[in-house]
């Protein structure tokens, strides 16, 4: 493919965001998908100087990270991981600048590379019909690690929706990785939770890895049965899961700023329904097609 000039997302800090128009006859080849990994810096580092303007950076050196951000003790509910690799992984930061209320939110939902540049892809969410607000401004940001590259970096403005899927399988008396299986579906993406804790799902504080697919959300969302769509807001839940080494099943659904959580016993039990049971493996299906 030729080089395109997208909609350049304003930098700071980094020189390499930009093309220059005398290359845009360059072949660059084919685009291909860069895997990246989710990394919630905020449990760990407090940004210096919040910008009030949309920005983003690029960090490479842990000078750098010194630079932007300070390092304080973590203050999430699960242990996470500060440390960053710069000989392997570079820190990609996006700011939306500063908001009025709470509601906003910025995201990065996938990465292509050609052998010219990377472009990085990402959307802003606005406060939702009927969300509960804070009238205190917000600065919302995202934060992701990505492949050591020379290549310039291009961010690039997409729409897409913030409504997604979040289903699991879980087991607090298990230790093997095997026993905590959490995944989202959206519709830019598959992310796939790292360690998390059982009865800790607060997913924003866990690091994830990407595939870049369409449509999981929608296709996926055509299962969830009436029962389930009617507790809309609510949480459920079927049977006693995860009283006796039996694990359980996590679904969770967002829908604009309505979010619904279900908890299914692994076990058939009587408050379960035929179709809860049929949703239920259909779950567990998705699970291990994912895996």
């Amino acid at each position: 493919m030729k080089k395109l000039m997208l909609s350049l997302f304003i930098a700071f800090g980094f020189s390499a965001c930009s093309l220059s128009n005398d290359d845009m006859n360059v072949d660059c080849g084919a685009n291909t998908n860069v895997a990246f990994t989710g990394f919630p810096l905020l449990c760990n580092y407090t940004i210096k100087t919040l910008p009030t303007n949309p920005a983003a950076i690029v960090v490479n050196t842990q000078e750098r990270m010194d630079y932007y951000f300070t390092k304080h003790e973590n203050t999430c509910t699960v242990a996470s991981d500060p440390t960053i690799d710069f000989t392997q992984k570079y820190l990609v930061g996006i700011f939306a600048g500063a908001k009025p209320t709470s509601g906003y939110a910025i995201k990065i939902t996938s990465i292509v590379e050609n052998n010219c540049q990377i472009v990085i892809n990402f959307y802003e969410k606005s406060p939702q019909v009927g969300e509960t607000l804070s009238s205190s401004p917000t600065y919302p940001s995202d934060f992701i690690l990505i492949p050591k590259t020379e290549k310039p970096i291009i961010f690039n403005r997409t729409s897409e929706t913030s409504d997604n899927i979040v289903m699991g399988t879980y087991n607090s008396k298990c230790l093997s990785s095997d026993c905590q299986k959490f995944f989202q579906l959206n519709d830019y993406n598959i992310q796939k939770f790292l360690n998390v804790v059982p009865a800790k799902y607060e997913f924003a504080q866990y690091k994830y890895t990407t595939t870049t697919t369409r449509n999981e959300y929608t296709l996926f969302a055509k299962n969830i049965p009436t029962e389930i769509l009617s507790i809309k807001g609510q949480t459920k839940t079927y049977g006693t899961p995860d009283s006796a080494d039996q694990g359980g099943i996590y679904f969770e659904f967002t829908q604009g700023s309505t979010v619904t959580k279900i908890f299914i016993d692994n076990n058939d039990t009587a408050d379960q329904s035929a179709e809860i049971k049929v949703f239920k493996k259909a779950i567990q299906d998705k699970i291990t097609s994912l895996k």
